[in-house]
């Protein structure tokens, strides 16, 4: 692979980070290319793009991230694999699910809306993460409940003072 061919790997991962906004790292090193294939397909049924490149080139990728991301470049050892999605927690239910007969694909680390998570114990706490359409739904329910009451006890209320007033206007 010569110089411009790295350049534009590293272009194209920038490029697929910024897109995203989260990224999962993952070894994935010792399974077959049945089993990698397998993982593909269902990466693609997830909406989950999976793509393989050298340390060295997610490196210089990830430089070009916001803030501190210094943090990631440790767990870059090994082979590893990027798997870039729209929601923060769709990679890592992807991989507890392929868990399930086996000890791989590991979670090397993830970066999820500038926030870093390092390690493969990490993987239950991103599981369950909400995402941010969930979030919002989540506070627009706590925020609708409150106004509901209140017009719930106004109409039911409405209804008990018409009746005393036509009572009243009766005798």
């Amino acid at each position: 692979m010569n110089r411009e061919e790295k350049q534009e790997v590293v272009l194209s991962l920038q490029e697929k980070m910024q897109e995203y906004g989260n990224f999962y790292i993952a070894d994935t090193s010792g399974l077959t290319v049945e089993k990698i294939n397998a993982i593909r397909r269902k990466c693609f049924e997830s909406g989950i793009e999976m793509k393989v490149a050298k340390n060295t080139l997610i490196r210089k990728a990830v430089e070009g991230l916001e803030g501190d991301s210094s943090e990631l470049f440790q767990s870059l050892k090994g082979s590893s694999s990027i798997l870039f999605s729209k929601t923060g927690n769709a990679p890592a239910k992807l991989i507890k699910a392929l868990r399930k007969g086996s000890d791989k694909p590991l979670l090397k680390a993830a970066y999820i809306d500038t926030a870093i998570f390092i390690g493969d114990n990490q993987l239950d706490n991103l599981v369950s993460l909400k995402s941010r359409e969930e979030l919002i739904g989540d506070i627009i329910g706590l925020l609708q409940s409150p106004a509901k009451n209140v017009v719930s006890a106004l109409k039911s209320g409405g209804s008990t003072i018409a009746g005393l007033v036509k009572t009243l206007q009766e005798r």
